[in-house]
C-alpha cells in the first residue's frame, strides 16, 4: 500500500501482463463479499474487472487466468459465451446483462495498482 495514496494497492509487475495474454488474478471485497477479480492488458493498457459475468454471477475464465476468446479481441465467459469489450467491459454478444464491474487500475514505475472504492475493498486477513 502507498502511504500517500492508501486507496492504491499493488497488484503485479507491469511486465507480467502481456497484451491479450494471461490475466493477473486478485481477491477483493465487493459489497461485503469476497470475490475474484482480474487484470488484463489489451492494446497496451491495463484493465481490471470482477471475475463475475453480468449474465449469471459465475467466474468467467475458461482456464485459470485465461479470459480472451480465440481471436484475442474479446473477453469471454466460459459458462454461457457472453463476449465483453476488454477496454470497457461492455457486453457485445451473448447473454450478458450489462457491463462487467470495472476496477480502476494505474500503471506506475513498472507496477500495476488497483484502486479501492466505497464498495470495493482489499480482502482483510
Amino acid at each position: 500500500m502507498n502511504a500517500s495514496e492508501p486507496d492504491l494497492h499493488p497488484l503485479c509487475h507491469a511486465r507480467d501482463l502481456l497484451d491479450g495474454g494471461e490475466a493477473c488474478p486478485f481477491d477483493v471485497r465487493y459489497q461485503g463479499q469476497t470475490c475474484r477479480a482480474f487484470a488484463v492488458r489489451w492494446r497496451g493498457r491495463v484493465h481490471a474487472y470482477l471475475n463475475r459475468c453480468s449474465h449469471v454471477a459465475m467466474e468467467m475464465d475458461w482456464r485459470p487466468n485465461h479470459f480472451f476468446d480465440l481471436t484475442g479481441q474479446h473477453l469471454v465467459c466460459a459458462s454461457h459465451g457472453a463476449l465483453f469489450q476488454p477496454d470497457t467491459g461492455r457486453c457485445v454478444g451473448g447473454p450478458g446483462r450489462g457491463p462487467l464491474v470495472a476496477i480502476d487500475v494505474q500503471e506506475r514505475d513498472g507496477v500495476v495498482f488497483w484502486r479501492s472504492q466505497y464498495d470495493l475493498k482489499p480482502v482483510e486477513f
